[in-house]
């Protein structure tokens, strides 16, 4: 069957047409992205991607949304629109509709696409083990971190809170990382250093280290000059913002007792050619005495162009075509 699958963030809200049976997306369909400032609700936005379809719209959606899902009201992080679950049916024209966090998505495109869809980061280079729990963790705005457990005829996607613990720094520059942060918030938690955000306290905690007068820069400037290899402080808190992200996965992994590794988001898609040599895989298995053990997990990167929209359906056909 075909079903309309969502994927809306604080900018843009994606539309694309997929084919699902059996459990499983059979394909997905060009997605058409349109700007939320743009459309007053998901309902006009709706409407104005079914106007560039050549036919009526399938009356079946999976909707992945950058917000908690619970409740009978929906209020979307940095996106003013409202969605209220009761009233998906009749407004969007549904008979059956899935309603997904977007990182839950995100670990049901993990369990479904193919192992074409992913690239090798750290550990063994093989395939992931067909049973037992993977770890999906994504730096983004924050810190998203799921699990998928695999058993040998289905899977279970668990959302969670994990970019919420605390911060372990482990050397004398980290320890200036919270020594900074501190002085804003009581308490540091992860993302507020492995987070596309976190690039700036990295940054302003480097110029401090180095006597140099702080310059204030957004994050996305930061990561700019970074990625560009204009600014040398930019390169060296994106290497360290790597060394964090290895820590960090590898302490989830442990926590989670995973059998593999996913980075996950568009942020982790940009540093796809950067943790290779900024120490990311050395950092994800420094654990003491479990190295060994670390340095066997398959640590891989997720590259599918559209894991929010490919999830969303994949959720869909889970509980639907199954």
């Amino acid at each position: 069957m075909d079903v309309v699958t969502v994927d809306i963030g604080g900018t843009h809200a994606r539309f694309a047409i997929a084919e699902v049976a059996d459990g499983r997306v059979v394909s997905l369909g060009e997605p058409v992205t349109l700007k939320t400032a743009e459309h007053a609700s998901l309902q006009t936005a709706w409407e104005a991607f079914g106007a560039t379809q050549q036919r009526p719209l399938p009356r079946a959606a999976a909707i992945a949304v950058a917000s908690p899902v619970g409740g009978d009201v929906i209020k979307l992080t940095n996106n003013p629109w409202i969605i209220r679950p009761a009233l998906i049916p009749d407004r969007l024209g549904v008979d059956d509709y899935v309603l997904i966090n977007d990182f839950g998505a995100i670990g049901h495109a993990v369990a479904q696409a193919p192992e074409s869809e992913f690239l090798h980061l750290a550990g063994p280079e093989q395939p992931f083990a067909p049973t037992g729990v993977l770890t999906v963790c994504g730096p983004g705005t924050g810190l998203g971190v799921a699990q998928v457990l695999r058993t040998t005829d289905r899977y279970h996607v668990l959302e969670t809170e994990g970019g919420h613990v605390d911060y372990a720094p482990l050397d004398g520059i980290e320890d200036a990382f919270v020594k900074h942060l501190r002085k804003k918030f009581t308490r540091v938690s992860t993302e507020r250093i492995v987070a596309g955000p976190g690039i700036i306290a990295i940054y302003e905690t480097l110029a401090e280290i180095e006597g140099r007068a702080i310059q204030r820069f957004d994050d996305k400037a930061i990561w700019t000059m970074a990625l560009e290899g204009r600014d040398s402080l930019a390169l060296a808190a994106l290497d360290r913002f790597c060394l964090s992200l290895g820590a960090v996965a590898g302490d989830l992994a442990l926590a989670h007792g995973a059998k593999g590794v996913v980075i996950a988001g568009g942020l982790g898609l940009r540093l796809k050619e950067h943790f290779s040599r900024s120490g990311f895989a050395e950092r994800f298995a420094a654990k003491g005495r479990f190295q060994q053990m670390m340095a066997a997990i398959p640590v891989k990167l997720i590259i599918h162009p559209q894991p929010g929209l490919y999830g969303a359906a994949a959720a869909f056909a889970q509980e639907h075509t199954s």
